[in-house]
């Protein structure tokens, strides 16, 4: 599933704004959940087919995973 040309780590990120937002240096990634006990984030290919790495959003703040 992971490639070598796929970051395999996240930094802890912020919980805002939601959604995935480019910042300058990569991507952040925040999700509301009101219920949810664990997050994990699909990277997929340019074709959307084939998922190419799976990570966990293991931040959490307020609610809102992060990462």
């Amino acid at each position: 599933m992971a490639s070598s040309n796929v970051i395999d780590a996240l930094w802890p990120g912020k919980p805002y704004p939601r959604g995935a937002t480019w910042d300058g240096m990569g991507v952040n990634f925040a999700l509301f959940s009101e219920s949810a006990e664990r997050v994990e984030l699909c990277l997929f290919d340019a074709s959307g087919r084939n998922e190419i790495a799976r990570l966990a959003l293991r931040e959490q703040t307020d609610q809102v995973f992060h990462g």
